[in-house]
C-alpha cells in the first residue's frame, strides 16, 4: 500500500509537534507539507527535539499548494483562523481533521461562547465531532471534516457518558478538571508564566470555560436530554496531562459502577479501568483515558486522566483521520507512558 500523504498545518505549535512525532513512526501516512506563518523556517528550529531527526521546512498554508500535495490536512491552529483554511481545502477534496474549535458546536453554541459569526456555516452542518465513543466509527469513516474534541471535554465526556442513563437530569453534573500548562499553547501569558504556575494551582475561567459549552452540548445529545453542567477547570504545575473529577447524582442506586464503565468500553483498548485513582504518570505520552469510579449514597464519583496534548489533541486526530483513511483506528497511536 502506498502512503498517504498529508500536512501539518499550524506545525510550530506544540500539538503540530505531537502530531510531526506521531506521524513519523505511521506505516500509512507521511507529511507532504507543513505549514504555518513562519515560511522557510526549519521545522527543527521551531523545534529543536527533532534536530537530526526530521529536516523539513515549513511552508506557506497556501490551500493549492496543500491541495497538490495532500490528501488530508490537519489543522492545528488557533479558532477563528481555521475556518477560512478548511473551507478552501474542502473545495478542493482535501479532507480536514480541526484541531480548533471552529467545528465542534453548533452554529449558535459556538457564536454564543467564541463571540463571532461563523462564516462556514454549510460546512458546520456537515462537520462530524470527532470522538469515537460519540459518533462511532462509520460517521467518522464517512466525514470529509472531523472536528477534533478538545482536551476538556474529552476527559469529561468520557467520565460521564456511561452513566448517563442512570444520571438524575435535573441536577447539575459538577466537574472539577485539571491541566498541565501545556494545554494553553506556546505563546507565555500570565498564568502560564514560570513564576506563577510553579508550586501552584489555580482555577482559570471558573463556570464561564469555553469547554464548558462544548461539553454540556455533546453531553445533551448522548442523553437526548437537557444536561447542565458546572465546569470548573485549574492549571497545574506540570507540563502535560489532565484530570477531571465528575460529580453525578444517581436517579437509583447501580451497584459497582466499575461493572457499568467496564460493559460500556467493553470494545475499547483506549478507555482502561482502573481500580484504585487514576494517575496522570499513568496515561502521559498515551492515546489512553484511564477512569475510576465509585458511589457514595445517590452521588457517584468519576475520575479519569488523560493526556492532553494526545487523547485530548494529536493522538486523537491521528485515529480520526485512521478512521477517514479506512485503516485501523489503533493504528500508530502512542500506547508506552512516559513514566517514571
Amino acid at each position: 500500500m502506498s502512503k498517504i500523504p498529508v500536512a501539518v498545518i499550524g506545525a510550530s505549535g506544540f500539538t503540530g509537534l505531537e502530531l510531526i512525532k506521531i506521524l513519523l513512526n505511521h506505516p500509512y501516512f507521511e507529511i507532504a507539507l507543513l505549514g504555518g506563518s513562519s515560511q522557510s523556517e526549519a521545522i527543527c528550529s521551531a523545534h529543536p527535539s527533532l534536530k537530526a531527526v526530521y529536516d523539513a521546512k515549513i511552508e506557506k498554508s497556501d490551500p493549492d499548494l496543500i491541495a497538490d500535495r495532500a490528501k488530508l490536512a490537519f489543522l492545528a491552529v488557533p479558532h477563528k483562523q481555521a475556518v477560512a483554511i478548511a473551507k478552501a481545502l474542502l473545495e478542493r477534496g482535501v479532507k480536514v481533521v480541526d484541531l480548533s474549535a471552529d467545528y465542534r458546536l453548533r452554529q449558535p453554541t459556538y457564536e454564543a461562547a467564541y463571540g463571532v459569526k461563523h462564516d462556514d456555516a454549510e460546512n458546520l452542518a456537515r462537520a462530524v465531532y470527532g470522538l469515537r465513543e460519540l459518533a462511532g466509527d462509520k460517521a467518522i469513516a464517512r466525514a470529509a471534516l472531523v472536528a477534533n474534541p478538545g482536551c476538556y471535554p474529552t476527559a469529561s465526556i468520557l467520565a460521564a457518558l456511561p452513566f448517563l442513563p442512570y444520571v438524575d437530569l435535573n441536577q447539575a453534573i459538577i466537574i472539577d478538571a485539571k491541566s498541565g500548562v501545556s494545554g494553553a499553547g506556546r505563546q507565555c501569558v500570565e498564568r502560564t508564566h514560570f513564576v506563577t504556575a510553579n508550586e501552584n494551582c489555580f482555577t482559570y475561567s471558573p463556570i464561564t470555560h469555553r469547554h464548558a459549552p462544548e461539553i454540556k452540548e455533546k453531553l445533551s445529545i448522548a442523553a437526548d436530554a437537557p444536561v447542565e453542567i458546572v465546569f470548573v477547570p485549574h492549571l497545574l504545575p506540570i507540563t502535560r496531562g489532565m484530570l477531571a473529577s465528575v460529580y453525578l447524582r444517581l436517579k437509583t442506586p447501580i451497584g459497582d459502577p466499575a461493572q457499568i464503565a467496564r460493559a460500556f468500553y467493553a470494545d475499547n483498548p483506549f478507555v482502561r479501568i482502573r481500580d484504585e485513582s487514576v494517575q496522570i504518570k499513568h496515561i502521559a505520552g498515551t492515546h489512553y483515558c484511564d477512569l475510576f469510579c465509585l458511589t457514595c449514597g445517590d452521588t457517584l464519583f468519576v475520575q479519569t486522566a488523560i493526556d492532553n496534548l494526545l487523547r485530548g489533541a494529536s493522538s486523537a486526530a491521528i485515529a480520526n483521520a485512521n478512521l477517514m483513511c479506512d485503516l485501523p483506528y489503533e493504528t500508530a497511536l502512542p500506547t508506552i507512558a512516559y513514566a517514571p
